[in-house]
């Protein structure tokens, strides 16, 4: 099997560029921050603080995470409840970071992210793809981008949906969430030795997807 692993910061694009990649190669694309994103969901529909570890563990028994493609798209449901939508919502950003950084929850979803590169041609994206959960992919890459343009890529993805935020209240949260997601104990966000750095600040949708796609010998 053929493992792409895109690591690199929030809102760096990860997702859009490799579900492009996947379309174009014919891989798998596994979103991995969804995963976190639904185990936070689950703890703030339980009235139960993202970073209380604890707390957070203690759902985790009752909880199911799976990822389903449906004509085409891939869903993400939680207990059975598809909650595609609710985990993009801002405050499921925070929630992510705080509930990555928790051992117990990176345990309980590891063996469900590798069970999916064993037995596929996958593009996975998060944080320690290449680091931790597939430190043998072939490919490796380091996606990023300044704190100020994923910020505004953000904020025009939100209000083309409907959603009313505050620009400044979206860097400033980025740049938190790059200090929290840089500074955890358990499986830090960083670039893999043996992995390709990608900066999109000043590159489009098309290039980045580019700079990927064919470097990956299939």
């Amino acid at each position: 099997m053929i493992n792409v692993a895109i690591d690199g910061p929030a809102g760096a694009g990860k997702s859009s560029v490799a579900k492009a990649v996947a379309k174009k190669l014919g891989f798998i694309y596994v979103d991995t921050g969804a995963l976190y994103r639904s185990i936070g969901v689950n703890a703030l529909r339980h009235g139960i603080a993202t970073d209380d570890a604890e707390a957070v563990a203690s759902l985790l028994p009752e909880t199911k995470v799976e990822l389903k493609y449906i004509d085409g798209t891939q869903r993400v449901f939680l207990n059975g409840e598809d909650v595609s939508e609710a985990i993009r919502m801002p405050e499921a950003s925070m929630a992510a970071s705080n509930v990555s950084a928790i051992p117990a929850v990176r345990t309980f979803l590891l063996d469900l992210q590798r069970d999916m590169a064993k037995n596929n041609n996958v593009i996975m994206d998060g944080r320690d793809i290449g680091t931790v959960i597939l430190p043998d992919a072939q490919y490796k890459f380091f996606l990023t981008a300044s704190a100020e343009v994923r910020a505004d890529r953000r904020f025009r993805e939100l209000k083309e949906k409907g959603i009313e935020v505050d620009y400044k209240e979206l860097l400033e949260e980025i740049i938190q969430r790059d200090y929290n997601d840089s500074h955890r104990e358990t499986a830090p966000l960083k670039q893999a030795d043996d992995a390709v750095l990608v900066d999109s600040s000043n590159m489009t949708l098309e290039e980045s997807i580019n700079a990927i796609a064919d470097r990956v010998k299939v």
